[in-house]
Parts: C-alpha cells; sequence; structure tokens
C-alpha cells in the first residue's frame, strides 16, 4: 500500500458486528433463522424473505476468486497495480475486496482460485478483511 491513507469505512449499528469481528480475526456474517439464507452486505432483515430474526456467526473466511479487474491508476492508499476482486465465500455471499499475497496480474489471479481472508488493521477501529491465495 501507498504512504497515502486509504478511505476508512464508517460502521453503522448494522455493521457494527461485522467490525467488531474484523477486528477479532473473525469474518462475521449474518443468516437468518427463518429460511437459512447466509447474506452479505450486514443488514437487520433477510433479503431474501424479509424476516427480521437474523442471527450473525463466524464464517470459515475461505472461498474463490469470482471476478477481478487490475487498477493501474493511483488512489490513496493503493500502489498500482492491485486488484478489486469479488470473492464468493464457501458459505455463499459474494464480497468486495483486494486480493493480496500474489502479483497483481492476469496469470496469478486465475478464476475460481481458492482463496483465504487476512485481516489488516488501519487503526484501533477498523481491520479490513483482504484475500490472499491458498497456498496449495
Amino acid at each position: 500500500m501507498s504512504e497515502a491513507r486509504r478511505a476508512r469505512p464508517q460502521p453503522t449499528p448494522e455493521t457494527q458486528h461485522f467490525w467488531d469481528g474484523t477486528r477479532a480475526g473473525e469474518l462475521r456474517l449474518q443468516r437468518c433463522n427463518a429460511c437459512g439464507k447466509v447474506y452479505f452486505p450486514p443488514r437487520p432483515f433477510c433479503p431474501a424473505c424479509a424476516a427480521r430474526e437474523v442471527s450473525v456467526f463466524a464464517a470459515s473466511g475461505k472461498g474463490r476468486l469470482y471476478s477481478y479487474v487490475i487498477h493501474h491508476r493511483p488512489v490513496p492508499g493503493f500502489t498500482p497495480p492491485y486488484a478489486i476482486a469479488v470473492v464468493e465465500l464457501d458459505e455463499g455471499p459474494r464480497l468486495m475486496t483486494n486480493i493480496i499475497g500474489c502479483p497483481q496480474t492476469p496469470e496469478a489471479l486465475q478464476l475460481d482460485m481458492p482463496v483465504e481472508v487476512v485481516f489488516e488493521k488501519l487503526d484501533d477501529e477498523i481491520t479490513l478483511p483482504l484475500f490472499r491465495p491458498v497456498a496449495r
């Protein structure tokens, strides 16, 4: 990452459990108690059936690279080139993130490759979930 600071997420009451989890080294998702749907991003109701009875659980942190783009222009907090990626978690939801720990090239970033979460502390409140290729 470059010297400039990257944009800092702003937790809300609906997302605080997620940010508390990343700070503790857990990727926390929500599951609907009515229909069983696992979803992301956090919200107080199920996007599938609108039930408000939802629970929070620690996800495995494992997934697959679903899609990505390699960004080549400078942005505060990033040193180009860097991957902006969508990871499909083993639990089902997809989330936007960055891929680290490998060259930022199409040869290294193979679609459907297994990835795992790693956490990068921005400050005392925010720790980001990033992903790296799983060592084979």
